[in-house]
């Protein structure tokens, strides 16, 4: 048995003959909170279809995120997937997807609950807070590199790499490895279909990082074999310890070392621009949560969860499957069918949040549900908020008159936002501020 919302009258873009909703464009990843609004008020269940033509069942609602997120029917292993799914959303090539998708997002008990045990100290709450000094030591390292006024683009010059090197201190990336990153190939969390021009470019970046993540493996092996070298230093290490155990396959080490490297950076590259867009637009409670940092260590807390409440950079989860034909809240839904919960549209259900698309830098209770829940709540969460703390604190009170830019086709309105299936954010972030501090 499963405590499940009540039924809601099916959704009229849904049902037997129905077109699915598409969820892609650029009006939708401006801002898709008008559609998630409507299908909320239809029902928690629809169907809906990806930029890949592949369709699934979109949950949305809090209470039926939360109980899809917690129930044990969904599984997230790929193999679970169906023969419709896997011709349209397992697009990533082999040999890469066999070696690069058995991360802990594709993974259900018992090898889930072993391998997440892996990386839960890296980033337990008590030595992300021990590393604070560090971190706001490499935000100021960046901000001191910007213009000393007029104005930058801060995805360029903060958000694009303030998380990388914060990772990279975090697990052990050594430092000439570290340096050797390409930013381009966090891009592979955008893929594209087997026919799209884009594909070469795709499969590119692709062999790239994975050439890295071997290189990353093979250095951290022969640190192992110096003398003097102490088991377990970090997190690779500890990783790379597991695999000569026998406690990891080569596959699933390379898969995590990926998953860490493009999951562990990119959403918080991206919940960065998202957050810097909300208080742009909202000037007044910009200056005002600018004004409390010094005297209201709290507000800087109470802003950042209501700030991924209100746009969350993770949109949507991640594949989930029934084994078997089930019921998911009055729907049926075919065994091997991909299953995804929106986590914006959840976060903006005024059953759970009163007003609830409006920003309160002061809400509470806000059990929004950005990092997810259940099993698969995100391990980095508090690293990640560590993360975000520090860059809103830091660029608004180094960068006075934080404001968008005026310059023509850089307006908040005019602002690009990237493709990814799953994500939101902007590349580019063109503000204007006064004399750095």
């Amino acid at each position: 048995m499963h405590d499940h919302p009540a039924q809601a009258p099916r959704c009229p873009y849904t049902g037997d003959g129905a077109d699915p909703v598409p969820l892609y464009g650029p009006e939708y990843k401006r801002d898709p909170y008008p559609l998630y609004r409507r299908l909320r008020e239809a029902g928690p269940v629809h169907r809906v279809e990806f930029p890949s033509g592949i369709h699934a069942w979109l949950v949305t609602g809090h209470q039926a995120a939360h109980a899809a997120l917690n129930d044990p029917r969904l599984g997230k292993n790929h193999a679970l997937g169906n023969a419709n799914w896997r011709a349209l959303a397992s697009i990533m090539p082999e040999p890469q997807h066999s070696e690069l998708q058995v991360h802990l997002l594709h993974q259900d008990p018992p090898e889930h609950t072993s391998m997440r045990r892996l990386v839960l100290d890296a980033f337990a709450p008590r030595r992300v807070e021990s590393l604070r000094p560090r971190l706001q030591h490499l935000a100021d390292e960046l901000v001191d590199a910007l213009p000393a006024d007029g104005g930058a683009d801060l995805v360029a010059g903060f958000a694009a790499h303030y998380p990388f090197r914060v990772l990279a201190e975090v697990i052990g990336l050594p430092a000439e490895s570290a340096a050797r990153f390409d930013r381009d190939w966090g891009k592979v969390v955008q893929p594209v279909g087997p026919n799209d021009p884009a594909r070469p470019a795709y499969e590119a970046r692709l062999r790239g990082l994975q050439t890295y993540i071997a290189d990353v493996v093979a250095r951290k092996r022969a640190d192992r074999a110096e003398p003097g070298w102490t088991a377990a230093e970090d997190l690779l290490d500890r990783l790379v310890e597991a695999h000569d155990e026998g406690g990891l396959s080569r596959a699933e080490l390379e898969s995590m070392v990926f998953q860490l490297l493009v999951a562990g950076q990119e959403p918080v590259t991206n919940q960065i621009t998202t957050m810097l867009v909300t208080l742009l637009r909202h000037p007044a409670q910009l200056a005002s949560l600018r004004e409390r940092l010094a005297e209201d260590p709290e507000a800087l807390a109470r802003a950042v969860e209501e700030l991924l409440r209100h746009d969350a950079a993770f949109e949507l989860t991640t594949w989930r499957f029934f084994a078997e034909d089930s019921d998911l809240f009055g729907t049926t839904v075919p065994a091997g069918d991909s299953v995804i919960v929106s986590l914006c549209a959840a976060n903006r259900d005024g059953a759970r949040f009163p007003d609830a698309d409006r920003l309160d830098l002061d809400r509470t209770p806000n059990a929004h549900l950005a990092f997810g829940h259940g099993i698969h709540y995100c391990p980095g969460a508090a690293l990640a908020r560590a993360e975000l703390q520090i860059a809103v604190a830091t660029l608004l009170t180094r960068l006075p008159g934080l404001r968008p830019s005026a310059e023509p086709g850089d307006g908040l309105d005019e602002l690009s936002w990237i493709p990814a299936v799953l994500a939101r954010g902007v590349d580019r972030l063109p503000v204007a501020y006064d004399l750095r501090r």
